[in-house]
């Protein structure tokens, strides 16, 4: 691995890489990327820096890292624990354990601080790993000021960029909301740093007034999260607060609202987070792919739950285009081609998971495309490898072909996080133990068998 790399005043050379830029003044190339500390410097076919470190991208497509604007870190002890599960009960299934009922209503109550800690440094180094390079943590795990701190350091702990969404907790020790200020006084007083913050703003809450969250997330600075799920009886809810909509909101899901919702949320540039695979699997309501499309809005892309779903973004650009595809196909089929929407392209799946990303979370003057002058997010792909080569489109490989072992090296702000296939500067095993002992812990502590052959 390069020396010095991502040091102040240290530049590196990316040679020979395929460039997908994401930048549309930039545009896609076979050439180089010349970064300079955290920053980016250059991209040109071909760049003279000969006091630059050098890292060879030959075969490797270069691109801005993923950016997932909702995910449920602290459930990384809990993957796979619901692979069948919806969201709520269902008189057709007896017995099936839920999302609301098990993850939420027991699970997530009986976190201590170590166990949100440790779920969220390997969940997050398990997404770096996949070329997720920024995250918005929707943590609903905030039972006590040690669990907010516990959170935090997690996430400073993995070393990529990240908004902490300040979300909910429970129990005697809650200081949420209150303690927002603490928070963002204590690690967020400046937003020139890997991690910013977020604050939670659901309409669900018993005994919580919405429009008070939002009011306090306004005195903050602070953009204002919440799900947005017409299956859970939020529509007349989302109409009630139309008047309220800002440009600092960020709607999770968006399904089954009316369309003066919609039409609210796109007048004031509120932003849209789809998490296609899991709207589709857990209930949520047709994911509103073709309606923000429609509105002329820039939606982007989240993994939101690990216990049901995989958190990796190759997994999501291909739900998105098959589903948006699926249905314009049928359209065409039953009504004419003239009748259906555009078929959504590669590259619009790339730009979802990027660009669309980083702006939802006001951090498009940051990360979402290789741009002189934006920090070096930027992952290497191997487009060598047996399930890519031979190579003949890249955004078609990255969409269509490509999975988490295809990320060969993964940098953040200029800094390398992932070389040659390996993470840098962990002991995988040894964390490993950890979720496995905090696992262990939540099971016995639910009094559940951890359910192996179901």
């Amino acid at each position: 691995m390069p020396a010095g790399v991502g040091e102040a005043g240290r530049r590196t050379l990316i040679r020979g890489g395929h460039i997908l830029s994401q930048d549309s003044a930039i545009g896609d190339f076979t050439g180089d990327v010349l970064t300079e500390g955290s920053r980016i410097l250059q991209l040109a076919p071909q760049i003279d820096a000969p006091d630059a470190a050098v890292i060879d991208a030959t075969g490797r497509i270069v691109m801005p890292g993923f950016v997932d604007t909702h995910h449920h870190q602290f459930e990384t002890s809990l993957r796979s624990y619901l692979p069948n599960g919806i969201m709520f009960a269902d008189p057709t299934r007896p017995g099936e354990p839920t999302y609301l009922d098990d993850i939420l209503g027991i699970f997530s109550k009986l976190y201590r601080p170590e166990d949100v800690y440790i779920a969220q440094l390997f969940g997050g180094l398990s997404q770096l790993d996949a070329g997720v390079t920024t995250v918005h943590d929707v943590s609903q795990i905030h039972h006590s000021p040690a669990h907010s701190d516990a959170v935090i350091a997690g996430m400073q702990a993995v070393g990529r960029r990240g908004v902490f969404g300040y979300f909910e907790g429970y129990g005697p020790d809650l200081a949420y909301p209150g303690d927002a200020r603490r928070l963002r006084d204590t690690y967020f007083a400046s937003d020139d740093q890997l991690l910013t913050m977020l604050m939670g703003g659901e309409v669900y809450l018993p005994g919580v007034d919405p429009l008070d969250l939002w009011r306090l997330a306004q005195d903050l600075d602070l953009m204002i999260g919440l799900h947005v799920v017409g299956s859970l009886g939020m529509r007349e809810t989302m109409d009630a607060l139309i008047p309220h909509y800002t440009d600092k909101h960020l709607f999770i899901h968006m399904t089954g609202m009316s369309d003066a919702a919609w039409a609210r949320a796109q007048e004031v540039g509120a932003h849209v987070s789809l998490a296609v695979p899991i709207e589709m699997q857990m209930r949520h309501g047709m994911p509103p792919i073709q309606k923000a499309i429609d509105m002329g809005m820039a939606p982007s892309l989240s993994v939101d739950v690990e216990c049901t779903m995989t958190a990796d973004f190759f997994t999501q650009m291909r739900g998105l285009m098959t589903v948006q595809r699926m249905m314009a196909n049928q359209t065409a089929l039953e009504q004419g081609p003239e009748a259906a929407p555009a078929l959504m392209s590669v590259r619009e799946a790339i730009t979802f998971a990027t660009i669309n990303g980083a702006a939802g979370l006001k951090l498009d003057h940051k990360t979402g495309s290789l741009t002189p002058g934006k920090e070096a997010d930027i992952i290497l792909l191997d487009a060598d490898a047996l399930n890519v080569a031979p190579l003949n489109n890249a955004a078609g490989a990255v969409v269509t072909l490509m999975e988490r072992s295809n990320v060969e090296s993964v940098l953040v702000a200029g800094q390398i996080k992932k070389w040659k296939g390996a993470i840098v500067g962990h002991d995988i095993a040894a964390l490993r133990n950890q979720i496995v002992a905090s696992r262990d812990y939540l099971f016995e502590t639910a009094d559940v068998t951890v359910p192996l052959f179901d």
